[in-house]
């Protein structure tokens, strides 16, 4: 009798185990790797179909309890850099004076604030400028005021630009530009 209680054990915590595993197969956790930069959340392989956290697609999230919809705001941002009247992407390792002039279009909510900032090869960020918008459009230019940087090793440097949806909100990145800094 005590061997068909051990059959009926081992039985059972076999599909349980079986289950889980299946379960876990079924809901993988992925690497998501966006314009080569890995999603810092990832994403999920749930029955075939990728998932990724709408966080990651790189704009205003808003989420309505009442229509249980998601809405993503990502406008269009060019980014144009300017050294005094002329434009440029790629600089020479050294001290350059520029500013950044962003065509934003496509803003289909209000913004309280847009700031720029660049971003070294090791990843330190620096503000170059943030200004508090007063009046609201689906499309307007933002120029930094002119600024100096020293470019201090090779390598890549991304400019970004930020929108912030309303006072009490965090600054969310829409658009980057990259900017190679070379050795002479």
């Amino acid at each position: 009798m005590k061997w068909k209680r051990v059959l009926l054990c081992v039985m059972v915590f076999s599909l349980l185990g079986g289950s889980l595993l299946f379960a876990d197969s079924v809901n993988e956790k992925i690497r998501v790797l966006i314009n080569g930069k890995e999603a810092s959340d990832g994403g999920y392989l749930i029955n075939g179909t990728t998932y990724v956290p709408v966080r990651e697609a790189g704009g205003l999230a808003r989420w309505d309890n009442s229509s249980k919809r998601v809405m993503v705001i990502k406008p269009n941002v060019h980014i144009f850099l300017f050294k005094g009247d002329t434009v440029f992407g790629n600089v020479n390792v050294g001290k350059l004076k520029f500013n950044v002039f962003s065509q934003v279009d496509s803003l289909s909510t209000d913004v309280a604030a847009v700031k720029v900032t660049i971003t070294d090869p090791s990843g330190q960020v620096k503000d170059i400028q943030a200004q508090e918008l007063s009046t609201q459009k689906d499309n307007f230019w933002f120029r930094t005021y002119d600024f100096t940087y020293d470019f201090s090793r090779a390598g890549k440097y991304l400019i970004g630009f930020h929108i912030k949806e309303n006072a009490n909100s965090s600054y969310v990145q829409v658009a980057e530009k990259v900017i190679t800094a070379l050795n002479e």
